[in-house]
C-alpha cells in the first residue's frame, strides 16, 4: 500500500471587479499561492475586461455577480468592487454559503451597514475579513507577538505616507462625493476639500487605522484638533483622545523614495513599521523597536501583507483559524468613519475662523 497522501485541493477564488487592485495586487499574490488557492472565476461589469483578465488565470468570466456567486468551483470570494456595492456583495456572498469572505476596504459606508453585515456573517458562519493589508503583513505580526506592555504605555502614535502621484487613491478621493467635472479641482471649494480629506481618510489612513486603534483604548473619544489638506493630494491631521496623540500625515508628489511609517512612542520605548509601498511586490514590512539603548528588528520576511491576507482566507476557509470578531471590524469601520466626518467638520469652521481674521483686519 502506498504511504502518499495526496494534498487537499487548492481552493477555489472568484473576483468580484477586475479593476487595477484585482490586477496589480491579488492576481500576482494568488500567484504565488497555487499549492493552496486557484483563480476559479473573474466577474466584471465590463465585459472585455473580465474576459481579458480571466484569460491571463485560465478562469471562468462573467458580468453577474449571480454567476460568479453561483459558480460551484468557487469556495472563496473577493469583493474588488467600488465601495458603494460593498455591503450588498459582502451579504450575498455570505448567503450563497461560501467558505470565505474578503472584502476590500471600506466593507461598509455606514454603521448600519455594518451591523447588518455582521449579523448575517453570524448567521450564516461565513467568515469575513476586510483587505487592511498591514494587519496580515508578517512586519507588523512580529511586531504584535514582541511589544510586550507598549499599547497601554503610549501616548504618541504616529503614521507617515509619502508616495509618488497614484490616480487610484486620487479618483476614490472623488468618487467618495460625486466625480468632478473634467480638469483641475477647484480647491478654493470647500465641498473640493471636503471630498479630497474624506477621500483621503476613506481611501488611504483606512489602511493603517487599525493598527492606531490597537494603541488606543480610548478610540470612541477621537477628537481633530487640526486639519490640512495637501496639494495635490494628502493631508495633515491631528487628533487626540483623552490619553493619545495622534498625526495622521500623507502626501503624494514626485518623490523619489517611498514612505510609509506608523510609530507608537512612549516615555521609555518606540515602535516604527516601515512598510513596502502597496503596488510594489516587495516583501514585507520591518518592525524596530528602541528601549533605552537597544534596538531590535524583525523582518523583513519573504511575503507581504496582500499574501499574507491571502494565507489567512485560505485558513479560515478550511477551519484553520478563527476569523476576527465582527465587532472588530465594526470598530475599525466606525473608528475611521469618525475620523473622517470629523475632518471635514474642520473645514467650514476654519473657513469661517479665517473669514473673521481677514473681516477683522479690513474693519
Amino acid at each position: 500500500m502506498s504511504s502518499h497522501i495526496d494534498a487537499a485541493p487548492a481552493l477555489g477564488v472568484g473576483i468580484l471587479g477586475a479593476g487595477p487592485v484585482t490586477q496589480a495586487i491579488h492576481l500576482p499574490s494568488l500567484a504565488r499561492l497555487g499549492d493552496i488557492l486557484t483563480v476559479r472565476h473573474i466577474m466584471d461589469v465590463d465585459p472585455s475586461v473580465a474576459e481579458s483578465v480571466a484569460k491571463r488565470v485560465g478562469a471562468a468570466h462573467s458580468t453577474s455577480i449571480d454567476a460568479l456567486l453561483g459558480d460551484p468551483a468557487v469556495d472563496i470570494v473577493a469583493i474588488c468592487s467600488p465601495h458603494q456595492f460593498h455591503a450588498a456583495q459582502v451579504i450575498a456572498a455570505c448567503r450563497a454559503g461560501k467558505k470565505a469572505v474578503l472584502c476590500e476596504k471600506p466593507f461598509a459606508m455606514n454603521a448600519e451597514e455594518a451591523a447588518e453585515i455582521s449579523a448575517v456573517s453570524q448567521e450564516t458562519g461565513v467568515p469575513i475579513i476586510v483587505g487592511a493589508m498591514h494587519t496580515f503583513d508578517p512586519g507588523w505580526l512580529a511586531a504584535t507577538d514582541n511589544w510586550g506592555d507598549l499599547p497601554e504605555d503610549v501616548h504618541t502614535i504616529r503614521s507617515s505616507i509619502v508616495l509618488p502621484p497614484n490616480a487610484r487613491f486620487e479618483d476614490f478621493a472623488t468618487e467618495i462625493i460625486t466625480r468632478p467635472a473634467s480638469g483641475a479641482p477647484d480647491y478654493s471649494d470647500p465641498e473640493v476639500i471636503k471630498g479630497a480629506l474624506r477621500g483621503g481618510v476613506m481611501g488611504l489612513a483606512i489602511h493603517d487605522l487599525p493598527l492606531v486603534r490597537r494603541f488606543t483604548p480610548d478610540f470612541n473619544e477621537i477628537e481633530v484638533l487640526d486639519t490640512r489638506h495637501v496639494q495635490p493630494f494628502g493631508y495633515v491631521i491631528s487628533l487626540r483622545t483623552p490619553s493619545r496623540t495622534i498625526e495622521l500625515r500623507a502626501a503624494m508628489n514626485n518623490t523619489w523614495k517611498p514612505e510609509w511609517s506608523f510609530e507608537a512612542i512612549s516615555d521609555d520605548a518606540a515602535l516604527r513599521v516601515d512598510f513596502t509601498p502597496s503596488y510594489v511586490q516587495a516583501g514585507s514590512a520591518v518592525a524596530t523597536f528602541t528601549r533605552g539603548s537597544e534596538t531590535t528588528i524583525h523582518g523583513p520576511f519573504e511575503h507581504n501583507g496582500y499574501e499574507g491576507e491571502w494565507r489567512e482566507l485560505a485558513a479560515l476557509a478550511t477551519g484553520a483559524k478563527q476569523p476576527p470578531t465582527a465587532q472588530t471590524l465594526i470598530d475599525d469601520l466606525t473608528f475611521a468613519l469618525d475620523i473622517a466626518e470629523a475632518t471635514v467638520g474642520t473645514v467650514g469652521n476654519q473657513q469661517a475662523a479665517q473669514t473673521a481674521v481677514s473681516e477683522g483686519a479690513n474693519a
